[in-house]
């Protein structure tokens, strides 16, 4: 297994490392503050943000630009799983950075979707404003009525009447539907109630603008209403919109849901890689700075501990996250499932503890919005949940587990059972 990274990507490794420096870090604080400054000047704070916006030119000049999807005529700049995961982890340092390389969720994932899937005509219209970063998408599949992390549980329905499909259904946690430049949604809804459990569900192309399309509220977490980003709850009341718009076919919404789903989880976990560092060099910074009891408390043992322990852990999610990288790249993402569930589990975990122990090391500071570690175990903690619970992933890596083990009734001997 060679995990070793491309002549390409350790040279935008260095660019991007030299971006963040530049732009990214100095317009933490001035980001919010234009956000805040657009809600109380413009009424608005899910305005776009200049600086943003004129980050953006910047980017894709220096070639960080569409990095995320491999093998697309679309995006010929288009990294491999294994070459884009040390660049994804640092724009995972700061939660909007991703957007000023146009490598940002949900977006990726539906630009990735749109490739594999769409039609020409799905790619004219809405992949190619997206991968030139002029719009932006969303994906609407968790509900409130139902445990969606069962997405058989999923209520909407998508009724076909003559050239047109028929949306009705109740969304919520809808990532970046709140952005004025949301012009497109991916939907997942029931097509065939009576059809066998994985073939009840399809994916639909949704415009923004269709009638009946309505955006009920943001949901803060953890008191941030993550603007200009967000997420929302959504309405769709007798929402019309063409047969053609369906991806696939009726009755491969899973199909897609696992072809969507992989790449998504994995970016996340490299993000959460660069929270997980950036906490690490916040908290050994502050234990070097501050003295209590006569002595730095980086002195103390159990601070030594909970750093050595940062490091390990660290180092073991991203060479997981590598892993199921390599495997993505090589066998594919159905082969690479366990590596993407246990991955998925692990990194933000690793994250969430390294996080915890960095807010302690700051004390009441940490807890302030001084230091962004408050924002960030915000952020990181809802990875638990989003794209699959914790304890989803855990079950189906038991199951790929155990399968390993079975014997057929009667028979001593074990199966030669493999990965599916």
């Amino acid at each position: 297994m060679e995990f070793e990274y491309s002549d390409r990507c350790k040279e935008l490794q260095g660019k991007l490392l030299r971006f963040m420096d530049e732009h990214i870090y100095p317009n933490e604080k001035a980001y919010k503050a234009e956000i805040d400054r657009n809600g109380v000047e413009k009424g608005n704070r899910w305005l776009p943000t200049k600086i943003i916006e004129d980050l953006k030119p910047k980017a894709r000049e220096q070639g960080l630009w569409n990095l995320f999807l491999p093998k697309s005529p679309r995006a010929p700049e288009g990294l491999s799983n294994l070459d884009y995961a040390p660049l994804c982890e640092i724009m995972g340092r700061v939660g909007w950075a991703p957007e000023v390389f146009n490598c940002s969720a949900p977006d990726t994932g539906n630009m990735e979707t749109i490739e594999r899937y769409g039609s020409e005509e799905h790619k004219k219209q809405w992949l190619e404003p997206l991968l030139r970063g002029e719009i932006r998408s969303a994906f609407a599949m968790t509900e409130p009525a139902v445990a969606s992390s069962d997405a058989t549980n999923i209520e909407t329905r998508i009724e076909r009447d003559g050239d047109e499909y028929v949306i009705n259904g109740h969304k919520w946690w809808i990532s970046g539907a709140g952005d004025p430049r949301c012009q497109i949604f991916i939907l997942m809804g029931k097509t065939d109630p009576g059809a066998a459990r994985h073939s009840q569900q399809s994916m639909i192309l949704v415009p923004a603008n269709t009638p009946g399309v309505n955006i009920r509220r943001p949901l803060p977490v953890f008191g941030y209403d993550d603007a200009p980003h967000g997420h929302c709850e959504i309405t769709y009341e007798n929402v019309r919109v063409p047969v053609s718009n369906m991806l696939l076919g009726e009755g491969r919404g899973f199909e897609i849901a696992q072809g969507r789903l992989g790449p998504g989880r994995i970016h996340h976990c490299m993000r959460a890689i660069g929270v997980a560092e950036r906490a690490l060099e916040y908290m050994c910074r502050r234990l070097n700075e501050r003295v209590a009891f006569g002595r730095r408390i980086s002195e103390q043992s159990i601070w030594r501990e909970r750093v050595a322990e940062s490091r390990i852990q660290i180092d073991t999610a991203r060479l997981l996250t590598l892993k199921a990288a390599y495997m993505m790249d090589t066998v594919g993402n159905k082969h690479a499932k366990a590596e993407i569930a246990m991955i998925k589990v692990l990194a933000p975990n690793v994250a969430q503890q390294v996080l915890d122990w960095s807010i302690q090391a700051h004390g009441a500071a940490g807890v302030s919005d001084e230091f962004p570690l408050a924002y960030m175990w915000a952020g990181n903690r809802t990875l638990r949940i989003a794209d699959g619970p914790d304890e989803v992933h855990r079950n189906a890596v038991a199951k790929l587990e155990l399968s390993k083990h079975m014997t057929l009734q009667g028979e001593d001997t074990e199966l030669p059972i493999t990965r599916s």
